[in-house]
């Protein structure tokens, strides 16, 4: 879909919301959207801190590292 396709859609679904409430909400979410910066947390963090980010996903694609999802319900059955 190509930028004015998506803001006429986007201004359509707009036009059809009729819940002050949902508008207000939606308002709000694009507004913080619209004003916080991409990779602004990524810019925060100290560059060991990336690395080890880094490392964590790589290492997540491993099926070695990766566990099911009855073994994490079993293993943290307390706290459900």
């Amino acid at each position: 879909m190509t930028t004015i396709e998506l803001k006429s859609n986007f201004h359509k679904l707009i036009d059809n919301i009729k819940n002050d409430n949902v508008l207000s909400k939606f308002y709000d979410i694009l507004s913080r959207v619209k004003d916080s910066n991409e990779g602004m947390l990524w810019d925060r963090l100290r560059p060991d801190d990336q690395e080890e980010l880094l490392l964590i996903e790589k290492e997540s694609h491993h099926q070695d590292n990766l566990k099911s999802h009855s073994e994490m319900i079993k293993k943290h059955k307390k706290w459900l």
